[in-house]
């Protein structure tokens, strides 16, 4: 069985806002180097789930190969050698000046071709969106170009012989879908927490060879990748404003600075 689990560098979600520069046209924006790149936390659990059926298919001798793949600057080879680390068999960068400014839909395409060249594969397992914009578009898009099914919000995914079964995270509970396979499925957080690479499995990541795909390398031109085929036009960043107003309150007791927040609190309508 082979699994492919589609993967995404962004800058880390906790860096402070003031770490984000917007550009001056506002059509585009730049991250302090200070700011630490990783893996989108929903594409490391997308990657857990395919590790977890290894790990069960293992225990019965079925051979499961599981394939990391990632479009993006020469830096995504971090965010790789630490799939490679988890325990992902390949991995595979997507990476030209050409695919520079691909939008969700671009992204999906792309990555759909390179997919499509690793032929054969079983089962496509992505995060439910990425950490940075939260569009949840590539996964669903991936299924589309691919003519898979597509199963989202999973909680938990399995296999027996060619029958995918997932339970899905629902806002009122879970419900529990089946299809055969070749499919594709999302993975929502409550997946649960993914395993830590260990020293061990960093060593052999650092020692696996990456190959590089450029647009022809997946049947591509430059029409078709990055901003000239992209369908989302950004018309501009905003920089969220904040005007925070503070009031001290002094008084001889806090009975007085009680009383006083009171009357301030129904002036302001809160009361």
């Amino acid at each position: 069985m082979h699994i492919v689990v589609p993967i995404k560098q962004i800058p880390d979600p906790d860096a402070p806002a003031s770490a984000i520069r917007v550009a001056e046209d506002a059509r585009s924006f730049s991250v302090a180097a200070t700011v630490k790149s990783l893996i989108s936390p929903f594409d490391e659990q997308a990657l857990e789930a395919a590790l977890r059926i290894r790990d069960a298919a293992g225990a019965g001798g079925a051979s499961v190969k599981i394939t990391a793949i990632s479009l993006g600057r020469e830096s995504a080879r971090e965010v790789l050698k630490h799939a490679l680390g988890m325990g992902a068999d390949d991995a595979i960068l997507l990476c030209d000046t050409a695919f520079e400014g691909s939008d969700s839909f671009a992204t999906a395409l792309a990555l759909s071709k390179a997919i499509a060249k690793l032929e054969p594969f079983d089962l496509i397992i992505a995060g439910r969106q990425a950490a940075d914009f939260d569009y949840g578009i590539v996964g669903a898009g991936l299924a589309e170009l691919l003519g898979l099914a597509a199963i989202t919000m999973a909680r938990s995914v399995e296999i027996a012989g060619r029958t995918l079964r997932v339970e899905r995270a629902l806002p009122e509970g879970s419900e529990t879908v089946e299809t055969d396979l070749p499919a594709l499925v999302t993975v929502s957080n409550e997946l649960g927490t993914p395993r830590y690479p260990s020293l061990r499995m960093m060593m052999r990541a650092g020692r696996k060879t990456i190959p590089v795909w450029k647009p022809a390398d997946i049947g591509l031109g430059a029409e078709s990748v990055g901003a000239a085929g992209a369908m989302v036009d950004i018309e501009r960043f905003i920089t969220p404003r904040f005007d925070v107003q503070c009031e001290f309150i002094g008084a001889d007791s806090a009975r007085e600075i009680a009383s006083t927040l009171v009357e301030r609190l129904r002036d302001a309508r809160i009361l």
